[in-house]
């Protein structure tokens, strides 16, 4: 308080304190002269005492007045402190943007920038486009601190002491260093085929999904839809499911090992998203080019773009087709081959967490593993290798991989992902953990949702895209392993999507906790139940010769008895 309002104070409480004093001698006063020798002096006391009772009023008004100007100063002094520390946090936001403007011009002066063709928001009110910037990952530039390049390097300790281990392992058991590496080489077996598909997928939409598009967009007459749109979009759907279709059989046909099953799965469903954002893309350009071609107004667009951009979108890594993206002026192949390089040893991270924390606990599946008890230990001892499998995972595909490949095409928007490590919400955990594929999810499934169902019913459009995104993940899960086992799908289009709305309100730092909390379980869940299902379909006998029996989960009707007798005969 200051010196000032302490004064003001002090007075007050001194005034109040004298007036309290001569009201209640008015009142002695008024009852003890009585007398006919001192009325004069009652009458003047009486006047005094009147004239004071007024001025207490008066006073009692004032010290109202004064309460309610201090509560206004009050309010106005927290009002300034509100409005100050949001400013100070708006102006501290634009100087970090300028900053690292400044910095990735100082430090490579390697970008291209070129005007994206959308826009923030549109005019019409409707959701915002994808707009794309010259950015670099939230790692690239994490990995600039000093503390957060040291855990980096711890990570690659914790490799080599695997490595080490695994050497000491073999030494003590074996007499010798195995370096043949058989589980992986099992997973990424059939390389010849895996090519093959890949090399088919790839011709497939380079020879029939833009020749298709390209016949249609300068062939289509003016006007409202003709014949031919049907006969395309026809065609185009026909093409899809074939597409999807197609690979499911060549692999179920040439029995392709579970790591080679995922490669195919990821480019045939990376391919359909590209070929969808290219068609969904262009198809308004077509059709306004034809409007002002029928209307005689003249124009500079180009109904389809030429073959080379979407190669170029083939490639790069984005879901989000755009004739132009904001490009790097130079290829640092040293970037290149240190980003690939991490990619490998990832891999060899991924394979010592399975052959140390899964492999032993799994492979001898038996009765014991279905016990409540065995169970919840089994899950809790899975939560920490399953949790580093997801961290690694993402480094290698999200950050790794994508950056190589963005540093060989040029592509200078690398935010693949956001932090969202500091996320407080399960909302906000899915916009920022894979920024690719939520791109393309909010692109083309919640927007055109939304205009179909209207903005005002979010939830159900959110649903639409946990479902679309579920169903997709487990389509995945389902071609690795050669059964049909949803608790990806449960946990994600159920516990995930209630968990979005009961942290959406999240903003104090304890809902990051919980989100780790639920992170660890999923994954310690996840790698146990599945790796469980997986040695039971090894060691349980068959029960049904048909379909069901992919259908069903084994490790819940094994039959023990009969894996014990296969056991013990010779």
């Amino acid at each position: 308080m200051s010196d000032k309002r302490l004064l003001y104070r002090n007075i007050a409480i001194w005034e109040m304190n004298r007036l309290t004093d001569e009201t209640l001698n008015c009142e002695i006063g008024t009852g003890t002269m009585s007398s006919e020798e001192d009325s004069v002096e009652n009458l003047s006391f009486s006047a005094k005492c009147n004239g004071n009772n007024g001025n207490n009023e008066q006073f009692r008004k004032q010290m109202e007045i004064q309460r309610l100007r201090n509560q206004a100063q009050a309010l106005q002094k927290d009002i300034k402190e509100k409005l100050t520390d949001e400013l100070n946090t708006l102006f501290e936001q634009f100087i970090t943007d300028v900053e690292q403007y400044e910095r990735l011009e100082e430090q490579n002066q390697n970008y291209v920038f070129k005007r994206s063709i959308s826009t923030s928001r549109k005019k019409n009110g409707e959701l915002p486009d994808k707009v794309f910037l010259p950015r670099r990952s939230v790692l690239t530039e994490l990995f600039e601190i000093s503390h957060i390049k040291t855990i980096y390097h711890m990570f690659v300790a914790i490799l080599i002491v695997f490595c080490l281990n695994t050497f000491v392992y073999d030494i003590v058991h074996e007499g010798r260093i195995n370096l043949n590496f058989e589980m992986m080489q099992w997973a990424l077996g059939k390389k010849s085929k895996v090519m093959e598909l890949w090399v088919m997928m790839q011709l497939s939409t380079l020879v029939i999904v833009y020749p298709m598009f390209y016949y249609w967009a300068n062939n289509r007459p003016a006007g409202p839809a003709k014949w031919i749109d049907y006969v395309v979009l026809s065609f185009y759907i026909a093409f899809m499911l074939a597409f999807l279709v197609l690979p499911v059989n060549y692999i179920m046909e040439n029995a392709l090992p579970p790591a080679s099953t995922v490669i195919i799965a990821c480019e045939q469903l990376r391919l359909i998203m590209k070929m969808h954002s290219f068609v969904r893309e262009n198809i308004p350009r077509v059709l306004n080019f034809n409007n002002k071609k029928d209307d005689d107004s003249p124009t500079d667009e180009v109904m389809c773009p030429d073959f080379s951009k979407y190669l170029y979108f083939l490639f790069v890594p984005t879901l989000i087709y755009r004739d132009d993206y904001p490009r790097t002026k130079t290829i640092r192949w040293n970037y290149v081959v240190t980003n690939f390089g991490q990619v490998i040893g990832c891999l060899f991270f991924i394979y010592y967490i399975f052959m140390r924390f899964c492999v032993p606990y799994f492979h001898n599946f038996n009765q014991e593993h279905v016990t409540p008890e065995l169970l919840v230990m089994t899950v809790f001892g899975c939560m920490l290798p399953g949790t580093l499998v997801l961290f690694i995972g993402f480094f290698a595909i999200l950050h790794s991989w994508f950056n190589a490949f963005a540093e060989m095409l040029r592509f200078a928007d690398r935010m693949f992902y956001k932090d969202w490590w500091n996320s407080t919400s399960f909302s906000n955990y899915y916009r920022t953990w894979n920024v690719v594929v939520h791109d393309w999810l909010y692109t083309y499934v919640y927007k055109d949702v939304c205009r179909v169902i209207g903005r005002g019913n979010k939830p159900a459009a959110m649903a639409c895209v946990f479902v679309f995104s579920a169903i997709f993940h487990e389509y995945v899960l389902v071609l690795c392993f050669n059964f049909f086992y949803p608790v990806l799908l449960v946990m994600f289009a159920g516990a995930g999507f209630g968990f979005m709305f009961l942290t959406d309100k999240g903003v104090s730092r304890s809902w990051n906790v919980f989100l780790w909390v639920a992170l660890f379980t999923g994954t310690g869940l996840l790698m146990c139940l599945y790796s469980m299902e997986w040695y039971a379909r090894i060691n349980c006998p068959v029960n049904t010769d048909n379909i069901f029996d992919k259908l069903i989960p084994r490790s819940w009707t094994c039959n023990f008895e009969a894996m014990e007798n296969n056991l013990k005969s010779p």
